[in-house]
């Protein structure tokens, strides 16, 4: 074997064929479209993934605040509903109340008017048993309108019942005796009333009188006696 630290001489040579570097070349750039056409499809890849992952998301956090939207309008919803029906049920609470308290005023109002009647029933016949068993109830009363005709008065004329006469004529007399009285026994007065005047001036005392005035004021119109008794 030859060892040679020259070039190889000419003679040495039988032919030569010029090195073309276009084939390298060609092929060089091949490989490097190539590979740039594969980097540019993963990042085309890439691309298109985070382009359908941000699809993805968009679309998911789109259906979240929907669902949220949706739940929100759900209970503005409902709570509306409750709202109205708290209200209607509330103003349909007052009318009732409204009409249950009118019927209780009404009621009591009739309870009130009934017992009220009883009780002067209760008192008219408790006056009259009084009037009956106890004439001198009645000199009282004369009293008191002999004192309404005023100390100026020196002669007076008192009408009584028959049976109020025989009773009351020599008590009435002796009360007044520095009076000139004229007792006269009226059978169109009934037991428990007198009538007496003097000077023109009438003073009404009559059971009927007396006892329309003060049922009156109690806001009732209760005859005295049942139509049979002069009024």
């Amino acid at each position: 074997m030859r060892n040679y630290s020259r070039f190889i001489p000419g003679e040495e040579i039988d032919s030569f064929k010029q090195w073309d570097f276009g084939a390298v070349d060609s092929a060089a750039l091949l490989l490097a479209a190539k590979a740039k056409e594969e980097e540019n499809s993963v990042e085309s890849g890439k691309d298109d993934a985070l382009t359908q992952q941000g699809y993805a998301q968009g679309y998911a956090e789109g259906f979240v605040q929907g669902q949220a939207q949706l739940r929100l309008e759900a209970q503005r919803q409902i709570s509306e509903f409750v709202d109205q029906q708290g209200q209607e049920a509330s103003e349909r609470f007052l009318a009732l109340f409204a009409n249950a308290q009118a019927q209780l005023m009404e009621s009591e109002q009739v309870i009130a008017q009934g017992v009220l009647e009883l009780a002067c029933e209760l008192a008219r016949q408790v006056i009259r048993q009084e009037i009956s068993v106890n004439p001198n109830v009645l000199q009282p009363v004369i009293r008191e309108a002999m004192g309404l005709l005023g100390v100026e008065t020196k002669a007076a004329v008192v009408r009584l019942s028959p049976a109020d006469f025989e009773v009351l004529e020599d008590p009435v007399r002796t009360e007044f005796a520095a009076m000139s009285l004229t007792l006269v026994a009226d059978s169109n007065l009934s037991a428990g009333g007198c009538l007496i005047e003097s000077a023109g001036t009438v003073i009404d005392g009559r059971i009927e009188k007396r006892w329309s005035q003060v049922v009156a004021s109690l806001g009732l119109n209760q005859a005295w006696g049942d139509g049979d008794e002069p009024a």
